[in-house]
């Protein structure tokens, strides 16, 4: 029998190739975006000891497909209303690096959960702890506990809404910074883009944002 000449296939233009392999990696980083992971930077020390401004976080996007944000959550959310005050615009290509997940975002804030739907939020007792329904908390990853005490407050969080504190508390604009606007200083749980799972930069502090046990005795309101 005589062999028939085998078809060679064609193959791409290296241009052509290249231009693929930058679209397949570009849509690959916007589903992981959507649905995975996004990446922030921490603009501020309010979450001394546990972020420091400069680190780059990976916040979990599914962490409240199921279920509401828990007391004692590092989250990444929204800016309420000018919390953050006027920002620079980014350039066009930050812009486009954002939209993919490429480049960290602004306009959002980073705090820890202390008060969900239906708790009374009071500071503080004898002891300079913060009072969740009642029952004090000792946050051991606070920067300076003492701080608690430079502006009490009693607050009941609506259905819907979070009461957040930063970990450095003598330095951080968060809930009680607010009290006095019309949000009431809480945070609706719809701007919560999720909830911080890794710092993945700079190289010394890379590792898990570890969860915190320090509300397990809070009562339910």
């Amino acid at each position: 029998m005589t062999e028939q000449p085998r078809t060679r296939r064609r193959r791409l233009p290296r241009w052509l190739d290249a231009l693929v392999l930058v679209a397949g990696t570009l849509a690959l980083a916007l589903l992981v975006r959507t649905f995975a992971f996004q990446v922030f930077v921490i603009p501020s020390s309010s979450m001394v000891p546990t972020l420091a401004k400069g680190d780059r976080i990976a916040v979990q996007k599914w962490s409240y497909r199921v279920g509401e944000p828990q007391r004692g959550d590092v989250v990444v959310f929204r800016d309420p209303g000018d919390w953050l005050g006027p920002l620079e615009p980014p350039a066009p290509w930050q812009r486009g690096l954002q939209a993919v997940g490429l480049f960290p975002q602004g306009g959002h804030l980073v705090k820890r959960v202390v008060g969900v739907a239906g708790d009374e939020v009071r500071c503080c007792d004898e002891a300079g702890r913060l009072m969740v329904n009642g029952e004090p908390v000792d946050e051991p990853y606070l920067a300076d506990p003492a701080a608690n005490v430079a502006q009490p407050f009693q607050v009941t969080v609506p259905r819907g809404r979070l009461w957040v504190q930063g970990d450095n508390r003598a330095a951080s604009k968060d809930s009680r910074a607010h009290l006095d606007e019309a949000g009431g200083g809480f945070v609706d749980t719809d701007l919560v883009v999720g909830r911080v799972g890794t710092r993945i930069w700079p190289l010394d502090r890379i590792g898990r944002v570890a969860p915190t046990d320090a509300f397990d005795d809070v009562p339910a309101p």
